[in-house]
Protein backbone atom coordinates (compact mmCIF):
# COMPACT_ATOMS: atom_id res chain seq x y z
CA UNK A 1 0.00 0.00 0.00
CA UNK A 2 1.22 3.42 -1.19
CA UNK A 3 1.45 6.17 1.60
CA UNK A 4 -0.73 8.47 -1.01
CA UNK A 5 -3.41 5.56 -0.54
CA UNK A 6 -3.61 5.90 2.96
CA UNK A 7 -6.74 8.78 3.80
CA UNK A 8 -4.99 11.25 6.46
CA UNK A 9 -1.88 11.67 4.63
CA UNK A 10 -4.01 12.51 1.70
CA UNK A 11 -6.30 15.05 3.32
CA UNK A 12 -3.55 16.70 4.70
CA UNK A 13 -1.82 16.81 1.48
CA UNK A 14 -4.86 18.73 0.01
CA UNK A 15 -5.19 20.66 3.28
CA UNK A 16 -1.58 22.21 2.86
CA UNK A 17 -2.21 22.62 -1.41
CA UNK A 18 -5.17 24.70 0.13
CA UNK A 19 -3.25 26.81 2.79
CA UNK A 20 -0.27 27.30 -0.10
CA UNK A 21 -3.17 28.72 -2.42
CA UNK A 22 -4.77 30.62 -0.05
CA UNK A 23 -1.35 32.53 0.92
CA UNK A 24 -0.73 32.91 -2.85
CA UNK A 25 -3.96 34.65 -2.79
CA UNK A 26 -3.61 36.79 0.58
CA UNK A 27 -0.31 38.03 -0.90
CA UNK A 28 -1.91 39.27 -4.14
CA UNK A 29 -4.28 40.94 -1.99
CA UNK A 30 -1.64 42.68 0.33
CA UNK A 31 0.56 43.37 -2.85
CA UNK A 32 -2.50 45.18 -4.71
CA UNK A 33 -3.63 46.91 -1.60
CA UNK A 34 -3.29 50.92 -3.75
CA UNK A 35 -4.64 49.56 -6.88
CA UNK A 36 -7.70 51.27 -7.65
CA UNK A 37 -11.24 49.56 -7.79
CA UNK A 38 -9.11 46.07 -6.28
CA UNK A 39 -11.08 43.41 -5.14
CA UNK A 40 -9.34 41.12 -2.53
CA UNK A 41 -10.12 37.34 -2.61
CA UNK A 42 -10.06 34.13 -0.76
CA UNK A 43 -10.64 30.73 -1.35
CA UNK A 44 -14.02 29.03 0.98
CA UNK A 45 -13.04 27.01 3.53
CA UNK A 46 -11.83 23.60 3.00
CA UNK A 47 -14.15 20.63 3.40
CA UNK A 48 -13.84 17.03 2.41
CA UNK A 49 -17.25 16.16 2.63
CA UNK A 50 -17.99 16.78 -0.68
CA UNK A 51 -16.89 16.30 -4.44
CA UNK A 52 -13.64 18.07 -5.53
CA UNK A 53 -14.91 21.56 -7.29
CA UNK A 54 -14.13 23.01 -10.48
CA UNK A 55 -10.98 24.76 -11.34
CA UNK A 56 -10.90 28.61 -10.65
CA UNK A 57 -9.36 30.61 -13.34
CA UNK A 58 -8.01 34.01 -13.13
CA UNK A 59 -9.69 36.68 -15.29
CA UNK A 60 -7.58 38.05 -18.42
CA UNK A 61 -9.06 41.59 -17.94
CA UNK A 62 -6.70 43.53 -20.79
CA UNK A 63 -4.91 42.06 -23.72
CA UNK A 64 -1.46 43.03 -22.31
CA UNK A 65 -2.21 40.81 -18.97
CA UNK A 66 -0.42 37.67 -18.58
CA UNK A 67 -2.66 34.97 -18.55
CA UNK A 68 -2.84 32.44 -15.39
CA UNK A 69 -2.25 29.07 -16.28
CA UNK A 70 -5.25 26.62 -16.49
CA UNK A 71 -6.13 24.86 -14.06
CA UNK A 72 -3.93 26.60 -11.33
CA UNK A 73 -5.98 25.91 -8.60
CA UNK A 74 -8.11 23.31 -7.66
CA UNK A 75 -10.32 25.65 -4.82
CA UNK A 76 -12.97 27.64 -4.82
CA UNK A 77 -12.90 31.40 -4.59
CA UNK A 78 -14.94 32.52 -1.42
CA UNK A 79 -17.35 35.32 -2.75
CA UNK A 80 -17.38 37.93 0.31
CA UNK A 81 -18.40 41.74 0.71
CA UNK A 82 -16.75 44.60 0.46
CA UNK A 83 -16.68 47.68 2.82
CA UNK A 84 -15.01 49.90 -0.44
CA UNK A 85 -12.47 52.90 0.74
CA UNK A 86 -12.94 56.28 -1.15
CA UNK A 87 -10.21 55.43 -3.53
CA UNK A 88 -12.10 52.51 -4.56
CA UNK A 89 -10.00 49.88 -3.41
CA UNK A 90 -11.60 47.31 -0.63
CA UNK A 91 -8.55 45.52 0.75
CA UNK A 92 -7.99 46.31 4.23
CA UNK A 93 -4.31 45.50 5.21
CA UNK A 94 -4.95 44.46 8.97
CA UNK A 95 -7.71 41.67 7.89
CA UNK A 96 -5.21 40.65 5.01
CA UNK A 97 -2.50 40.17 7.31
CA UNK A 98 -4.96 38.37 10.40
CA UNK A 99 -5.90 36.13 7.63
CA UNK A 100 -1.92 35.57 6.48
CA UNK A 101 -1.10 34.84 10.34
CA UNK A 102 -3.53 32.61 10.16
CA UNK A 103 -3.19 30.37 7.58
CA UNK A 104 0.64 30.20 8.42
CA UNK A 105 -0.27 28.98 11.77
CA UNK A 106 -3.02 26.35 10.07
CA UNK A 107 -0.42 25.37 7.42
CA UNK A 108 2.52 24.44 10.19
CA UNK A 109 0.36 22.82 12.24
CA UNK A 110 -0.59 20.65 9.01
CA UNK A 111 2.98 19.53 7.82
CA UNK A 112 3.54 18.65 11.52
CA UNK A 113 0.77 16.19 12.26
CA UNK A 114 2.08 15.23 8.03
CA UNK A 115 5.59 14.51 9.48
CA UNK A 116 4.57 13.12 13.09
CA UNK A 117 2.49 10.59 11.06
CA UNK A 118 5.50 9.68 8.74
CA UNK A 119 7.32 9.07 11.71
CA UNK A 120 5.20 7.23 13.37
CA UNK A 121 4.26 4.69 10.28
CA UNK A 122 8.27 4.24 9.90
CA UNK A 123 8.73 3.37 13.86
CA UNK A 124 5.89 1.18 12.74
CA UNK A 125 7.65 -0.45 10.30
CA UNK A 126 10.90 -0.59 12.49
CA UNK A 127 12.36 2.07 10.33
CA UNK A 128 12.73 4.95 12.52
Amino acid sequence: MAISDIPIFSMLRTKMQWHQERQRLLAENVSNADTPKFRPRDLEALSFDRAAPPPVRLAQTAPGHIAALPGTTQFRDKPEKFAVRPGGNAVHLEDEMLKVASNQMDYQAATQLYSRSLALLKAAVGKG
